[in-house]
């Protein structure tokens, strides 16, 4: 049986659930406030996952109806969302950048994460807001300096689908821009839908693809990452304590707007993501400050 972590609710408000899927692709939602009072760290590193597939054998979970529902981010506010840059060859030529020889690290406050199909705001005064569909990389133990690459997967709680939405004005050099000041806007982190575990997933064999109101931007596949998922986590303990459920954006493929191939986002836009077996996101986009 596969499963699915879910948090289902009004921002702040949402509740634990997991998301079954039977041979036939049936879906079925059971409540985990049994178990946890959220899908955070405290849970990913108590066994969360494992409990949760025993507590679906043992028919201990009740069964609810996610009609009508918000579906939040399926991880709750992490402590750290560390940020990999330029880790496609393609995506760092469009970006006038050579591939990196160690992985480029930076940090987005955990402030910046939405739900899947939360309505997006374009920051008041941005002409140049790009999407960024992302393998985003849950932890589920605690690691520091881990030994090597081989060990890093055992610290890897899931994945899930990430838009690294960025504002390349405020984020490029020239007049003060910083890639602080550009990936740290509100909202600015959709995850989801999902939480998938990580024994479920190949995280080097999945297509990923953005598309803007219909049209496909980026249509990649994680074999084409520079830096794989375990020689990330692995290179991102030597500089900082992971904690369970902070996550790692692994970087983007080619095809964003900073190409200079497609225009930026513009109020009214609809951004869908979707990655091989974690699900699909769409945003609507509007101007902050607007009426929505």
């Amino acid at each position: 049986m596969n499963i699915k972590l879910a948090r289902l609710g009004e921002r702040g408000k949402e509740k634990p659930a997991v998301v079954t899927t039977d041979a036939n692709g049936d879906e079925k939602y059971f409540s985990l406030a049994t178990l946890t009072r959220d899908v955070d760290g405290v849970f990913l590193a108590n066994q969360g996952i494992s409990r949760t597939r025993q507590a679906l054998d043992a028919g201990t979970l009740p069964e609810v109806s996610a009609a009508g529902l918000r579906v939040g981010a399926p991880v709750a506010r992490p402590g750290a969302i560390v940020c990999i840059g330029m880790n496609y060859a393609a995506h760092a030529a469009e970006s006038g950048a050579a591939p990196p020889e160690i992985p480029v690290v930076f940090l987005k406050p955990s402030n910046t994460i939405s739900g899947p199909f939360d309505a997006a705001p374009i920051p008041p005064s941005s002409k140049k807001y790009d999407w960024e569909v992302e393998l985003g990389v849950v932890i589920g133990r605690e690691a520091s300096y881990l030994a090597d690459p081989a060990e890093a997967m055992d610290y890897v709680a899931g994945y899930v689908i990430a838009n690294d939405l960025s504002e390349r004005d405020y984020q490029l050099p020239g007049a003060a821009g910083q890639w602080t000041k550009g990936k740290s806007l509100p909202a600015s982190t959709p995850l989801g839908p999902w939480l998938v575990p990580a024994d479920e997933i190949d995280p080097g064999q999945l297509r990923l693809r953005s598309l803007v109101n219909g049209d496909v931007r980026q249509d990649s596949s994680t074999a084409d990452l520079i830096f794989d998922v375990a020689t990330l986590v692995h290179h991102v303990s030597q500089y900082m304590l992971l904690e369970p459920g902070d996550v790692i954006l692994t970087g983007t493929p080619e095809g964003v707007a900073l190409s200079g191939r497609f225009p930026y986002i513009q109020p009214g836009d609809v951004v869908e993501l979707d990655i091989e077996g974690l699900g699909r996101q769409r945003q609507e986009f509007y101007r902050q400050g607007a009426a929505q």
